[in-house]
């Protein structure tokens, strides 16, 4: 699976790391909801953290499709709200 960071670039990220990722990304989805910005916060670092340890990175002259989108590091939370969908910012999560 091809995921891009905005502002970032792009990796490739095995599709048994999903699972991993999809519980940071439920713990997310709950902090948006309550409005916990530390937490929210705190999280999206660690997702992001997380895609970066468990990922290999593309060259950035690569133009591959991305079959999953995260926010940038310093997204807000309104930001985010924006880009998720139904599961949180992973699908089928």
């Amino acid at each position: 699976m091809i995921v891009r960071i905005m502002g970032e670039g792009q990796v490739v990220l095995a599709d048994h790391h999903l699972a991993e990722l999809n519980k940071l990304d439920d713990e997310l989805l709950a902090e948006m909801e309550n409005g916990d910005g530390p937490g929210f916060r705190r999280t999206l670092q660690a997702l992001l953290s997380k895609v970066h340890e468990l990922g290999e990175p593309l060259p950035d002259d690569s133009l591959e499709p991305s079959e999953l989108i995260l926010p940038s590091p310093d997204a807000t939370l309104e930001e985010v709200r924006e880009l998720l969908g139904e599961d949180g910012l992973i699908p089928g999560t």
